[in-house]
């Protein structure tokens, strides 16, 4: 199986997976909180960290057709979400490379505020 490397992508509130509290991204990443997924309310955000993606699927969703990849924690391989690899909508477009993470499947909290070094 080999050995799985786990990336942190710091800031000062992250949101970690429900399962096994590995870190997965932070709060400047967030970019709505306006979406439904299959537990209730999702969260769409830009970057992602220790996530591993399923094969493409395509989906009809409440906003039209999608090129779709389901996103599991890296590390324990609960389900978190979906990636958007492609939408037919023009208007819908802004969602590709990007990520939805489920509210219920994802906890948020403090992280590190970083102080730069200085000489």
């Amino acid at each position: 199986m080999g050995r799985i490397f786990i990336e942190h992508i710091g800031g000062t509130r992250l949101f970690s997976c429900n399962t096994c509290n590995i870190v997965l991204t932070n709060r400047s990443e967030l970019i709505s909180t306006r979406f439904t997924g299959a537990t209730g309310r999702a969260f769409l955000f830009n970057k992602v960290v220790n996530l591993r993606y399923s094969e493409v699927q395509d989906r009809v969703m409440l906003t039209g057709r999608h090129m779709v990849r389901d996103v599991y924690c890296k590390n324990c391989d609960s389900k978190l979400g979906w990636m958007y690899e492609f939408a037919t909508e023009e208007n819908q477009r802004y969602k590709e490379g990007r990520v939805i993470l489920e509210r219920a499947l994802v906890k948020e909290c403090d992280g590190i505020e970083e102080h730069p070094v200085q000489d």
